[in-house]
């Protein structure tokens, strides 16, 4: 099925600025300026990854050509910077982790991996998570002493962390970093916000972010990590229809995962998008 030729696609690429941005990298500001658009770079790329677009696709190779003058300080990006965190980290961790999904062949995207690879490594080095281990490695990777001027530590079970470092960890670091993902509390940053072991209700907007969390964990080869997450293929089978289709109602219209078809006036095109997705999440972890 291609989506990229659709209305949603075609709604954000007329707003994409000559630069291949949409303004604002990660979070709007109350003072827009109005030769920006309603939505963040951040944003757009999404929503455009979910519609089937990649590194092949000029909108999103020029935009990824941005992203990297911005990582290597060619241009800054033109957000407020967040005083929650030490914000050069933080960018650098941003910028990195939307280029790595595009493309890994980019240099200085890479090399935020190596760092961010060898400060799991080191958390997780003794068969289970240390704080004070990763909190030591975090000051020496970016030669800062963690402090209030200085921000917070980044949690690591985070939307740009695990994309950053997918197929990039020691396999046996990879597992333990795995686990201890799908028992954090917290879900993940950014993306679902309740435990991964604790399957949602699937006929809710909430099951759409949690299967965009199993997709972005599917996306790790490792096989004792597609082990961990057999129990995902369990309940989406449970809830496949007789026709061998799934069917996980308006309230999973979450604007950024679904829908990928032009509307959903249409049951008929709701069950296709649903089978569509789950089909390649189901597909991914029984290879």
């Amino acid at each position: 099925m291609n989506f990229k030729n659709g209305k949603w696609a075609k709604k954000i690429l007329e707003l994409q600025l000559d630069d291949g941005s949409w303004g604002y990298f990660h979070s709007l500001s109350t003072l827009t300026p109005r030769q920006f658009p309603s939505m963040t770079t951040e944003q757009a790329l999404r929503r455009l990854k979910v519609l089937g677009y990649t590194i092949n696709d000029k909108p999103v190779k020029k935009t990824v050509r941005y992203l990297n003058d911005c990582l290597t300080g060619k241009i800054k990006i033109p957000d407020r910077e967040e005083k929650l965190h030490n914000w050069n980290v933080y960018t650098e961790l941003m910028l990195s982790t939307w280029i790595r999904i595009f493309t890994t062949e980019n240099k200085a995207a890479n090399n935020t991996a190596i760092k961010w690879c060898d400060i799991i490594s080191a958390a997780f080095k003794n068969g289970f998570y240390n704080h004070d281990e990763y909190v030591a490695a975090y000051e020496r990777v970016f030669g800062i002493k963690l402090n209030p001027k200085a921000g917070r530590l980044v949690d690591f079970v985070h939307f740009y962390p695990i994309s950053l470092l997918t197929n990039f960890l020691d396999k046996e670091i990879e597992a333990r970093y795995f686990k201890y993902i799908l028992k954090h509390d917290g879900g993940m940053y950014y993306v679902y916000s309740n435990k991964l072991n604790d399957t949602p209700s699937f006929q809710s907007r909430n099951a759409s972010f949690y299967l965009e969390a199993i997709e972005l964990l599917s996306k790790y080869n490792n096989m004792e990590c597609k082990k961990q997450l057999q129990f995902v293929v369990k309940w989406l089978k449970e809830n496949m229809s007789t026709n061998n289709e799934w069917d996980m109602g308006k309230e999973a219209k979450d604007g950024i995962n679904f829908p990928l078809s032009d509307s959903w006036k249409n049951d008929r095109l709701r069950i296709e998008d649903c089978t569509y997705r789950i089909n390649k999440i189901v597909k991914s972890l029984e290879n």
